[in-house]
This record gives structure tokens, sequence and C-alpha cells, in this order.
């Protein structure tokens, strides 16, 4: 990949209600090291906006350049990946906006990160991209943020723990509060919607064997009562279990039999039945065009929830963890996992691709964060106040 390049990384997305807050984020870091980067969207004057946002926390003298650039531009797309090391992207739905800047990135040989928590749009790039990327020695890399940097490097963090060469059993329990914004909520509703809810079930990269007769399963969901953590357990139908699963095909350090199971914890039998019959509402009204086109105007893009309700909010992702000859209970928390944290660790992604290229493993392509990044990241997480710590063995 070409390093010389007039950006470390561009922004693409910047007037959007989490581009804004990874555009602050950013501009924080810049005081700190040095930092080439620019705002990139489809339109100027929103970027300006932007710029004049963020201008009192820049560097005293700088000026911050301004891309435009839109995803059905494939002209625009080219300019603004040719003149990044990191094409950092908050633009979603990114089974509908995503695909052609993935496609620019890897013909211009630049690395790339971004937000999605859709399975058919990462089953896709899988499936279309990954060998071009491979190819090319670019490191495209999804979801970068609350979805799934925590359970994914979460579970690498736990089986590090553990002894090498033993079957893993290894489970992860979410507990959370918080809001999301209008553009996560449009995402969700065009994965629920037509044929991406069913194709983002599908997982064409576990057909293949895996060497040394290596085994990577998810383990049987199932609801039960966890007194261990003071609440009820239920499977959680996210992309994260996919991600981690992913991430132990790809690194030996998961042993030669690793099972995974992921969980949501409920105070209460009636909270998890109450969100069950909710989620279920959701997806059944999502499958009916006018129904959806209804619930895409409860929260339009750009919009989301107020710094003061984003400061009461908190995650915390348990993870237990059990080898042949060993038990360890570790833990991954931090502040609102939907915007606070999730701008500090896409940003963080997108700088750790940029300048510790050279300490990250040989990981190409499409990738998981804790392949294509892994314990390099992790220490930039906890040093940026995201704790990884363990509670037990």
């Amino acid at each position: 990949m070409t390093t010389e390049r007039e950006y470390d990384v561009v922004l693409f997305g910047a007037t959007g209600f989490t581009g804004r807050l990874v555009a602050h984020y950013l501009a924080e870091t810049s005081r700190k090291t040095p930092l080439r980067w620019a705002l990139a969207g489809r339109s100027k004057g929103k970027l300006e906006g932007v710029q004049r946002e963020i201008a009192s926390v820049l560097p005293p003298g700088s000026s911050l350049p301004l891309l435009e650039a839109s995803s059905d531009d494939a002209a625009s797309l080219a300019r603004l990946a040719r003149s990044a090391r990191v094409v950092l992207t908050t633009v979603g739905p990114y089974a509908v906006h995503g695909e052609p800047l993935v496609e620019a990135c890897i013909r211009e040989g630049a690395d790339y990160v971004d937000l999605t928590g859709e399975p058919s749009f990462v089953n896709r790039l899988i499936e279309r991209h990954h060998e071009d990327a491979r190819k090319a020695g670019v490191r495209i890399v999804n979801c970068c943020g609350f979805d799934s940097i925590p359970h994914d490097l979460g579970a690498l963090y736990t089986v590090q723990k553990l002894p090498k060469g033993e079957p893993i059993t290894l489970e992860g329990f979410v507990r959370t509060t918080g809001s999301f914004s209008g553009g996560t909520w449009q995402s969700l509703l065009n994965e629920m919607g037509g044929v991406g809810f069913a194709a983002g079930n599908a997982r064409p990269w576990a057909k293949d064997p895996l060497p040394d007769g290596r085994i990577v399963e998810e383990l049987r969901p199932r609801v039960r009562k966890e007194p261990e953590l003071g609440g009820w357990a239920c499977p959680m139908p996210s992309i994260d279990p996919q991600i981690v699963l992913r991430s132990a095909r790809a690194l030996d350090v998961y042993g030669p039999d690793f099972r995974y199971g992921h969980n949501l914890v409920f105070s209460s039998p009636l909270v998890l039945a109450g969100v069950t019959l909710g989620m279920g509402t959701i997806v059944g009204l999502s499958q009916i065009g006018p129904a959806r086109k209804l619930l895409s105007r409860l929260r339009p893009s750009g919009e989301g929830p107020s710094a003061e309700k984003r400061a009461r909010s908190w995650f915390e992702v348990t993870f237990r963890g059990r080898s042949s000859s060993r038990r360890v209970l570790t833990r991954v928390s931090g502040g609102d996992p939907g915007y606070g944290e999730t701008s500090k660790m896409i940003a963080e992604s997108a700088l750790c691709l940029a300048f510790d290229r050279d300490r990250l493993a040989p990981h190409v392509g499409v990738v998981t964060p804790a392949a294509g990044m892994g314990e390099v990241l992790i220490e930039r997480l906890q040093a940026a106040g995201i704790r990884f710590e363990v509670l037990e063995g």
C-alpha cells in the first residue's frame, strides 16, 4: 500500500450525528498527536458547519481540509480514497451506500473502517471483495463501533488469559443503557426488512473446513437465569457473535476447539419478555413496506440522543471463559455505547491502521477488528479510557 498520502485519515460522513462526534474526537486527538486529516461529505456547506463546530478544539492556527464526495459518484470516491491512508466512514445504511467506497479503497490502496452492524453487508463484502483486498494488501475492517469492538476484542483478551492448546468455551454477557441515532435506526430497519434479514443469518465464510482439524462453533442458544450475573440471559440477535467466530477462525490463539455464545442480560423475566415482544413486533412490521416507512419516521437520519442522555449511558460486557484446566471472568466496560464510546472506538481503529501498521499481524482483506488490529487496538482503547479487566482467574 502506498503510504505517501496527503492525509492519514479521511472522515467520510462527517456531517451526520455520529460523524460529528468522530470529528470532535479526531480534533482533540490532533492537539496531542500530529495528524493529517480531512472531513468529507456530499455538502460543502454542511462540512463547513462541522468545521466551525470544532474550530476551537483544533490546534491553534491549523486548517482542516474539506473534500466533497458522494456514495453515488465513483470518481469522487476514487479521489477520496487516493488521498488517504485510512478512510473512516459513518455513512449508512451500509448495505445501501457502503460498497462503492469499499471498492474505491481496494483499487486505490487505502485501508477502511466502518460502523456497520449489518450482517448481509459484511457477508457480501467477504464474498465479493476479500480476495481483491487481500491481493491489494489493504484491510477492510467492518464493525468498528459498539458492534463489535467490545465483544470481538473482549473475546480475544479473554482467550489470551487461558492456557494455549486447550479447548475453550466462552460466553459474552452484555448489559447496556443508552439510545441510538436516526442513522442507526434506519440501518436496523433496512437490515430487518426485505431479503437482508434472511441473508444476514447466512454465514458463507463458515463453510470451508479449518486447517489442522480446528473447530469453531457457536453455542446452542438458550434463555436461562444467571445468578452470577444477577439477571436473565437471552441470546443476542446481533452481528457480534459472527464477528467473534470469524476472528476465532482466523487466529490460532482461540485454540483447537472454540465455542462461543453471545447474550443480553435483563434484570427480570418480565423485562426480557417485554423487549422480546417489542423486537418481534418491529421485525414483523419492517417486512411490510408501508409500515417500514412509518417506522423510519420515528427517528430520521441525523438525529440522536442528547449530550445529557449520553453522559448517563454505559455498557459492560462480561466474558466467562473455560478451558480444560482454568476458568476466567473478564469484563470490557465504558460509557455511552452507541455514540461517545463508538466514536472513540472507530477513531482509534483508524488511527491504529494509520500509525501502527508495522506492529499489526499480517491479516489483510475483509477482516475483523481482532484479526486486523488485535492487541495493538486493545492498547489504544485502554489508553483512551475503555476498561479491559480480569475479574477472576
